[in-house]
C-alpha cells in the first residue's frame, strides 16, 4: 500500500515502527519478496549490495525466479569510527559525499581525498573478488531491483541508484526489509518504486533492530550465495540452441 511518504513507497502496515520483526535476513527476504509479486518471472535483475544485502536479495530472486547479481557499493568511513560513513563509492566509480556531515565534522580536504581513494580501492578489490571476470550485467533492457538489508542514512543506496542510472537502467526499484522514514523519503525521490516492509520513525534507528538474529556477512558467504544462484539459474533456463 502507498504511504504518506509518497505514492511510489510501498510498506507493510502492520510492521510500521516495530522492532525485531524478522527472524533473520532470509525471513526478511521472503517478506519483501511477497511485496514484489508483479516482478515474478520477468526479465528483472535483482542486485544485492554486499555484504548484508546479498542474503536478502538471493531469497527474493529465488522466490520470484529472477536473475541475481551484485552491485558493490561501500560507505566512506571516518578514520576514527568505521561504523560512521560520510559518503559512499559505487562499482563504477560514482562518489557522493554527505556535505552536511562533512562540514559538521570539519574534515580536511586531504582526509576526504584519502577516504575516497581508500574506499575506491576497496570497492574495486571487492568487485573483483565477487565478480571475477564476469562483466556487470546489462541493466538497460529491463527493470532492476536494488536490495540491501536496511536503510539507515541511505547514502550507500543513493550512490548505488546513481551508478545504475549511469549504467543505463531505465526503471529502478529499491527493496529493503527495514528503513528510517527520512531515508525512505530521500531514496523514493530517485527511483520509480520503493518497497520497505518495516518503516520506522524517531531519532534513533539501527538496521539490526529489525532482526532477532543479526551478524556480519563475509565475502566468502556472498560468493557462495552468488555461485549457488547462478547454478540454479542455469538449471532453470531452457536450452534454446537446438
Amino acid at each position: 500500500m502507498s504511504t504518506d511518504l509518497g505514492k511510489n513507497v510501498v510498506d507493510i502496515a502492520e510492521l510500521r515502527d516495530r522492532i525485531y520483526v524478522f527472524r533473520d535476513r532470509a525471513h526478511a527476504g521472503k517478506a519483501v519478496a511477497g511485496m514484489l509479486e508483479e516482478y515474478r518471472h520477468t526479465n528483472t535483475f535483482v542486485l544485492g549490495i554486499p555484504a548484508g544485502g546479498l542474503p536478502v536479495a538471493a531469497v527474493i530472486a529465488e522466490e520470484l525466479n529472477l536473475r541475481l547479481d551484485v552491485a558493490v557499493v561501500s560507505k566512506i568511513t571516518l578514520p576514527w569510527n568505521t561504523e560512521v560513513g560520510y559518503g559512499a563509492v559505487a562499482f563504477d566509480g560514482t562518489v557522493r559525499l554527505n556535505q552536511r556531515l562533512v562540514e559538521g565534522l570539519k574534515l580536511s580536504e586531504g582526509a576526504i581525498r584519502e577516504g575516497m581513494e581508500k574506499t575506491s580501492r576497496k570497492v574495486a578489490m571487492r568487485a573483483n573478488a565477487l565478480r571475477g571476470e564476469r562483466p556487470f550485467p546489462d541493466v538497460s533492457r529491463g527493470p532492476v531491483i536494488l536490495v540491501d538489508d536496511g536503510l539507515a542514512s541511505g547514502f550507500t543506496m543513493l550512490v548505488g541508484v546513481e551508478a545504475l542510472r549511469n549504467a543505463g537502467a531505465p526503471q529502478i526499484a529499491v527493496a529493503v526489509p527495514t528503513g528510517h522514514d527520512t531515508s525512505v523519503r530521500m531514496i523514493a525521490d530517485h527511483v520509480e518504486r520503493l518497497y520497505c516492509a518495516n518503516i520506522r520513525y524517531g531519532l534513533s534507528f539501527a538496521v539490526a533492530d529489525a532482526y532477532e538474529s543479526w551478524s556480519d556477512v563475509s565475502d566468502e558467504e556472498v560468493i557462495h550465495i552468488i555461485r549457488h544462484r547462478k547454478h540454479t539459474e542455469r538449471i532453470n533456463t531452457p536450452d534454446t540452441s537446438s
